[in-house]
């Protein structure tokens, strides 16, 4: 006898239905798996064994045929395993073929003693369950939660397979399970940090304003302990809120890689991503023989922080250069290519020099010239082409640390950040693909930053007198265009040429060496 039970596996960030066709005949006992299966999916000829014997179920002795269509695309896995177990009782006459089959999709891992695990990627699976037509999903009851946030379709948690067969034969009621999005959306920007902790740093505060105001990338100079990574952490702070499509799209990519925390079953905070500088490049940006999202990906409308920048290997930081130029990662193999999307704000952090006081008034830098000009060059101009905001981190003074004189929230700094965005949607809104001034081409700078006399008067002035390198002309209006957003000015005035030079530190340090 012959079942067709459905199924899904995810492939990049999406999903795709597979049919899971199981043929039972009288024969010398035996169990296949075809259709591309993974190790993990061949396995699962254990694990169903045992679990259907473990669910008070005779173990049928026959010859088992399992195919996993479509036969030509790999699964890999253990989120069959449910499917599986279900198509072998069906087709062995067990039990008896149910309407469900027709519009629901069955996920899940078994254990040996027929309990349900968790798996990955439960929201893309659902919102292709969704866009199939498929009416019902049922899957374990640890991600249920994640999948019912799609709305329209029917969402069934299970704990065991037992329990589903008693569903199944109607011997037990099935409980949908419903979500609050309000309620989960209740807790944005509930973070535990806030720019009042930090003491003093006004002036970088400012710079991080305007890095989220125009979603200009950032990168801060300064000797050990001077802050940085307590600045870059506060960043999302001041970041706009999650839209309710951009948490569904982050989710999504942290529910494929199976790294969505259980009690969240949305992520509503915009993500913070710190690899450590021995990342390879495929944990960076993706990779692998099946390829899965990397770090870049993991950031996605939110902020990745690289500290010690110019310690990452060159290949590494390489690499980087086209999630922040398209705002996605290729990654291509010989029998596919996947998309990632990878649209994120980049902080970076590194000390002046390698003993890390090269500058400092208080300490000695114990560096040559040579060291301190190896030392920079392991950031490439590319890379540097790619970051607006070079901003000077001094170490906090004692007076500062020990005031009691209380910062200025993250809620307030997120409220201009908010308005000059505001400004930025509106004006960019017949322009494709840009939404913030960081995305300005070449076309869009001469449109968007036109100076007065005035300001080209300064501009030309600060790029002969402080040697400002010619990459940073663009960089330098970009910002400007930022500073007046902040101030609600239509026109850029002297004032945010002024402040927006300020910001372009390590062309000057790389002019000087």
């Amino acid at each position: 006898m012959l079942s067709k039970i459905y199924s899904s596996a995810t492939y990049g960030i999406d999903a795709f239905l597979v049919e899971v066709e199981t043929h039972c005949e009288k024969n010398l006992p035996g169990f296949i798996i075809v259709g591309l299966p993974d190790n993990a999916v061949k396995e699962s000829r254990e694990r169903v064994t045992a679990a259907i014997k473990n669910s008070d179920f005779p173990f049928p002795n026959k010859k088992f045929t399992i195919n996993l269509a479509p036969a030509d695309v790999k699964k890999e896995g253990s989120s069959f395993d449910l499917a599986i177990a279900l198509g072998i009782m069906t087709s062995s006459e067990q039990l008896n073929n149910s309407p469900w089959f027709e519009d629901t999709i069955f996920l899940g891992e078994l254990s040996l003693d027929g309990s349900i695990r968790s798996i990955k990627g439960a929201l893309p699976i659902a919102a292709e369950a969704k866009k199939k037509g498929i009416k019902r999903i049922v899957l374990p009851e640890e991600c249920s939660e994640e999948a019912a946030i799609v709305d329209g379709i029917e969402v069934i948690g299970i704990s065991s397979f037992k329990e589903l067969c008693l569903i199944l034969t109607g011997e037990s009621p099935a409980t949908p399970v419903k979500v609050d999005k309000d309620e989960l959306f209740s807790s944005v920007n509930k973070y535990h940090v806030d720019f009042s902790d930090v003491k003093g740093q006004e002036n970088v505060k400012r710079a991080l304003e305007i890095a989220a105001a125009g979603g200009h990338n950032i990168l801060m100079i300064g000797p050990p302990g001077s802050g940085k990574t307590m600045l870059a952490r506060r960043m999302p702070t001041i970041l706009p809120p999650l839209t309710l499509d951009e948490a569904l799209e982050t989710t999504k990519i942290h529910s494929i890689a199976g790294i969505l925390p259980r009690e969240k079953a949305l992520i509503t905070e915009r993500p913070f991503r710190s690899p450590h500088h021995t990342v390879s490049d495929a944990a960076l940006v993706g990779g692998g023989s099946f390829p899965r999202p990397g770090e870049v990906s993991f950031a996605h409308h939110g902020v990745l922080f690289l500290d010690e920048l110019p310690e990452f290997k060159k290949n590494v930081l390489e690499v980087l250069r086209q999630p922040l130029e398209d705002g996605k990662v290729t990654v291509s193999r010989s029998k596919m290519s996947l998309e990632f999307p990878a649209n994120f704000m980049l902080a970076a952090a590194m000390n002046p020099c390698p003993c890390g006081f090269y500058s400092d008034p208080t300490k000695q830098c114990t560096c040559s010239t040579p060291q301190i000009q190896k030392y920079m060059a392991k950031i490439s101009g590319p890379l540097l082409d790619r970051i607006d905001i070079h901003i000077e981190v001094p170490a906090v003074k004692y007076r500062e640390l020990s005031s009691t004189v209380v910062s200025e929230p993250s809620s307030t700094v997120r409220a201009r950040v908010m308005k000059a965005r505001e400004v930025q949607i509106k004006r960019f809104s017949e322009f494709k693909h840009i939404y913030n001034n960081s995305g300005m081409g070449t076309k869009e700078i001469k449109y968007f930053c036109s100076l007065d006399t005035a300001g080209m008067e300064i501009l030309k002035l600060a790029m002969s007198k402080l040697g400002l390198s010619a990459r940073a002309y663009d960089r330098i209006l970009k910002v400007s265009r930022t500073i007046a957003d902040l101030d609600l000015c239509h026109n850029i005035q002297v004032n945010h040429i002024s402040e927006a030079v300020q910001y372009r530190s390590l062309d000057r340090e790389l002019w000087n060496h």
